[in-house]
């Protein structure tokens, strides 16, 4: 969830092509965020000058409004069909004027003296990791900014916890952070964060007018949990249902590192995957069982067997890269395995940072044989290092075997994120969830059958309800650790249900629908 805002380039910044206001306005209603940020440049020079408007987007979020006004006149973006946007953007990206995924990027020529203002909105549902809901914005105006300001208003707060506020990674010292907050509020029903500094408190030191905002907006929160069963929310027509579990034994895991040893990954990649999978086997349960597979053109296998957690060799053998061959020999590993907890979660996690080079090197087949051998047995995690990574393939591998995908970026703190992202699926404590919703009065429904659940996470499942339904009845089946046939049943009553939101004024009541919406459209994107 990253955002640059207002990022100017090295030949228009500056005192000729001006930002004279930044503003950000990012509002949660529950789990669900709507950001506008809207960015007005001068070009204080006497000649024709290029303004940029750059914004690297969350993967997740989806865009719902751009516009330009250019000296007062209005210029609306436009949604336009899929094959006509599409062939646009290929001739784009053949003439080199596209080459940064996930990112959003406007230029536009503005003559001297004259104003645009850029105006980007998009909503996105926060994702609960780690038992925390996050909302991270990141600052980067590059140059001092006279109207300056992220606002962050968290609605419904009387029934959440605010666990933690952060502005990290700002090169100033703790108290000098916290004199940017102009207003930090919690009041009934929900909290205002306002961060406004002003253009002295954006400078590095007096004398220069370099700015030190380069770094991070973060707000961290929770939402407590109100029923065994879940909580439901009802408001015209729509429903959402929030699962989150908690305090429930955990899993024995099987986990298979399959790590790419390959040329690419030599000098600091290695060494910071190194550190990392030291750092995992450390906090492996004693139950726990794992393994090593680390490849290039040829695959090398730990050892023959997954062994307990207590061992506590170093796992790690320390040019092509064949992909292929190195998952199914994980895949190989689990299913010969033996001695393994009766109820045991396996998974298979792989670390890569480059392209399928030997063996087979062509995706759709290595797709193909990986599911084919998984056969839904177990859990693919793919981690992308860096941007060489086929990014899109590791990620349809894991969504096709019932895992996510995630880019590790290059720098400092590779190794914490690695370590960030194997604390996420440490703990499963569910499996085989299916949530159930009567046929006849339901209709619409987002997915509701899941393969495993992590203690931290949620589990998000809405659709339409019928206009003649009173109680909407809800029933969880699934398999814990102590229980093969787990069901948990809970039944909310429509009206009482609409009346919360009737008798509170949010800033879009129909959040509900526009959070089915966005569900719907997110898994048909990714099964697709």
């Amino acid at each position: 969830k990253l955002l640059n805002l207002g990022q100017l380039d090295a030949v228009s910044w500056g005192h000729a092509v001006e930002i004279y206001s930044l503003r950000v306005n990012c509002r949660v209603t529950s789990r669900f965020a709507h950001t506008v940020i809207t960015s007005k440049i001068i070009n204080r020079v006497n000649e024709s000058r290029e303004a940029t408007f750059e914004v690297e987007l969350p993967k997740t979020a989806f865009i719902t409004n751009f516009s330009m006004s250019i000296d007062g006149k209005l210029y609306p973006g436009i949604i336009k069909e899929k094959a006509s946007a599409q062939k646009e953007y290929d001739t784009a990206v053949s003439q080199g004027q596209s080459r940064k995924l996930e990112q959003f990027h406007v230029s536009v020529s503005i003559a001297a003296a004259s104003k645009v203002t850029f105006e980007l909105a998009y909503e996105e549902l926060l994702k609960r990791q780690l038992g925390l809901f996050e909302v991270l914005i990141k600052v980067r105006p590059q140059q001092l900014v006279k109207h300056f300001q992220v606002s962050c208003l968290r609605e419904g707060w009387a029934r959440s916890i605010p666990v933690n506020l952060q502005l990290s990674n700002i090169n100033a010292g703790g108290s000098f952070k916290l004199r940017y907050f102009k207003s930090f509020l919690l009041i009934a029903f929900q909290a205002h964060i306002l961060f406004k500094p002003t253009v002295d408190q954006q400078k590095v030191n007096p004398e220069l007018d370099e700015t030190l905002l380069n770094g991070d907006f973060l707000v961290r929160y929770d939402v407590k949990q109100v029923a065994t069963a879940g909580d439901i929310q009802i408001f015209n027509g729509y429903f959402v249902h929030y699962f989150a579990p908690q305090e429930m034994p955990v899993f024995p895991k099987n986990v298979i590192f399959v790590i790419d040893r390959s040329g690419s990954m030599a000098g600091r990649k290695i060494e910071q995957t190194r550190e990392a999978l030291l750092k995992i086997l450390q906090d492996l349960r004693p139950e726990d069982h794992f393994s090593c597979i680390t490849f290039n053109n040829k695959v090398v296998e730990w050892k023959s067997a997954l062994l307990q957690a207590t061992v506590s060799d170093a796992c790690f053998l320390i040019a092509g890269t064949d992909i292929n061959h190195a998952l199914l020999t994980a895949v190989s590993v689990l299913d010969k395995a033996e001695r393994l907890p009766e109820r045991s979660v396996s998974m298979i996690i792989l670390l890569t940072d480059g392209q399928p080079t030997s063996g087979e090197s062509k995706v759709e087949v290595i797709q193909e044989n990986i599911q084919k051998a998984v056969n839904g047995k177990y859990a693919l995690f793919c981690l992308g290092f860096g941007f060489d990574v086929s990014y899109n393939f590791l990620e349809k591998m894991a969504l096709s075997n019932g895992g996510i995908a995630r880019r590790i970026y290059e720098n400092s703190d590779a190794a914490l994120q690695l370590q960030g992202f194997y604390q996420e699926v440490a703990t499963p404590i569910l499996m085989k969830i299916e949530m159930q919703y009567p046929d006849n009065a339901v209709e619409g429904l987002t997915k509701n059958n899941f393969k495993l659940f992590f203690e931290g996470s949620e589990i998000v499942v809405s659709g339409k309800i019928s206009n003649e339904l009173d109680l909407l009845p809800v029933e969880i089946k699934a398999q814990s650790v102590s229980v093969d046939d787990l069901t948990l049943k809970e039944e909310a009553n429509v009206k009482e249900k609409e009346q919360v939101f009737q008798s509170r004024s949010y800033i879009f009541g129909n959040f509900i629908e526009r959070l089915w919406a966005y569900l719907t459209i997110q898994q048909l994107l990714e099964k697709s």
